[in-house]
């Protein structure tokens, strides 16, 4: 198999993740690419129309794209570690789409940053942007503590691949504050061996 990936990105580490702990990364080859919104650069239009990463090749069928669903074809090819069966299956899904949403609204503020002058920037947009991103922490240390001191799964991987690249890219928004227990457990799974392996760079 092979992953277009950048070691920046936040949704290619959650399957970097997904590949180590299920076993599979020595099976992956990772092909980097880079673009802009505006410019594809050498992104992977080619096998995904949508031009993002990741991006999956694989030997038995069409590429595949978006973090969630090349995970579960991961977890799928590895016999099932990484998402438990239902019913504890929707809050897994729910907790991992929660942290998806973060990454989503902290990345458009990125690109809010780079691609527009100074001039035109939207301060009450990127301003709408955060308030997700503080609701969303908010709820983890209020609704998802317990689930998160449980066994490792790929909610766990995907809430650690938010917090990190909210230290990565806004990290003068200082997510921490008034979150205690969500910042405990954070310092405590960055000793996990496929999360240390993967922290973004560039």
């Amino acid at each position: 198999m092979k992953l277009h990936h950048n070691p920046a990105s936040p949704y290619v580490r959650k399957v970097r993740i997904a590949l180590a702990e299920t076993g599979l990364a020595d099976r992956v080859e990772l092909l980097p690419a880079a673009g802009h919104p505006t410019d594809p650069g050498t992104m992977p239009i080619g096998v995904n129309p949508l031009g993002k990463l990741p991006t999956l090749e694989r030997e038995d069928g069409p590429a595949l794209y978006d973090s969630r669903v090349i995970c579960r074809y991961v977890d799928d090819r590895a016999g099932g570690k990484l998402y438990p069966a239902a019913p504890k299956l929707w809050e897994t899904l729910t907790l991992e789409a929660t942290a998806d949403g973060i990454l989503d609204a902290a990345v458009l503020m990125v690109y809010e940053a780079r691609s527009r002058p100074e001039e035109k920037r939207d301060a009450d947009w990127l301003e709408g942007q955060w308030a997700k991103i503080a609701r969303a922490i908010d709820m983890l240390e209020s609704r998802w503590m317990a689930y998160l001191r449980g066994p490792f799964d790929m909610a766990h991987a995907a809430v650690a691949c938010a917090l990190g690249y909210l230290d990565f890219r806004h990290s003068t928004r200082d997510w921490r504050s008034g979150h205690p227990e969500l910042t405990a457990w954070y310092d405590a799974i960055l000793a996990r061996d496929s999360v240390a392996a993967t922290m973004p760079e560039g």
